[in-house]
């Protein structure tokens, strides 16, 4: 059966001061649960985990576990420049319940395929009975995972499929050409749900779906119909909430304040919306909220 996943990447909360607003996250959690969505994707590039320590990790781990595992399957992002960092995510996400885990290529310092093999082995041991995704993101972590190199991690126990962001359909067409049936695949790119499972995906993480997620429902459903007018309706509708609000962390966090949900802040040092733009998402929200 053809799968639309939609894996809500989350936002993570902070105050204005740049310190973690635990209850605001609290908040968008249980927003995120209420949207139908098959599965939360925590402390991953939107949730801004590069600015997050070990103690904040833990305490929105658990948090996120708290109002979403009964409701969707929540993937927690452990991946860290070293083996050493990530192993000690995974056991501090595991000792709080997670069961599936996503790990970014080892970034910043050039790694071969062999060190990224080794890496992605010993976290998939460290994970033991739970799920972990391999996330590929070359545009930020400056690591590639050619075909070859994923069907190596595909064959590793627990690896169970992977995060593509930021290239092409063909590359994605090309992977799924080379792992198994069973191993998933995701785009990062929030516009292509429909483009990406044509191409051999099985759906998107988007951090957009955050905020306005009745669009994403909207294009999940018209493809499971096949119905090429309600496709084409409902991705009108998604592109619109994309090209307004984007990857764009600070807007998403604006999002929150309109939908009196939150009122977030990023940590990392990333622009906030102009007035032009605050007057637009304000608009985005209210026609697909």
């Amino acid at each position: 059966m053809t799968r639309y996943d939609i894996l809500t990447a989350i936002p993570t909360a902070f105050h204005r001061d740049g310190s973690l607003d635990l209850e605001a996250s609290r908040a968008i959690f249980r927003f995120v649960g209420e949207s139908g969505n098959e599965g939360a994707f925590v402390l991953g590039t939107t949730g801004e985990f590069p600015a997050v320590d070990v103690e904040e990790f833990t305490a929105l781990v658990r948090t996120a576990l708290e109002e979403l595992a009964d409701r969707m399957r929540v993937i927690v992002h452990v991946g860290r420049p070293s083996t050493f960092e990530a192993l000690r995510l995974v056991e501090i996400a595991k000792g709080l319940g997670a069961t599936e885990f996503a790990a970014l290529t080892p970034y910043y310092l050039k790694s071969s395929d062999d060190a990224i093999f080794e890496y992605f082995e010993r976290v998939s041991d460290a994970v033991g009975d739970g799920r972990l995704y391999v996330y590929i993101y070359p545009a930020r972590s400056g690591n590639p995972v050619s075909v070859d190199l994923l069907v190596r991690l595909a064959q590793l126990p627990n690896v169970v499929g992977a995060k593509v962001s930021e290239l092409s359909l063909d590359d994605i067409a090309a992977y799924r050409a080379a792992v198994p049936a069973d191993f998933d695949l995701y785009t990062g790119a929030d516009r292509d749900l429909i483009a990406a499972v044509s191409a051999g995906a099985q759906g998107v993480v988007s951090g957009v779906s955050s905020v306005t997620p009745k669009p994403f429902r909207a294009l999940a459903d018209a493809g499971r119909s096949g119905d090429a007018a309600a496709i084409a309706a409902a991705q009108e509708a998604v592109d619109d909430v994309v090209s307004l609000i984007g990857g764009d962390m600070a807007r998403m966090k604006e999002a929150y304040r309109v939908l009196d949900v939150a009122d977030a802040h990023c940590r990392m040092a990333i622009a906030e919306p102009t007035d032009a733009e605050r007057s637009a998402v304000a608009q985005v929200v209210a026609m697909h909220r």
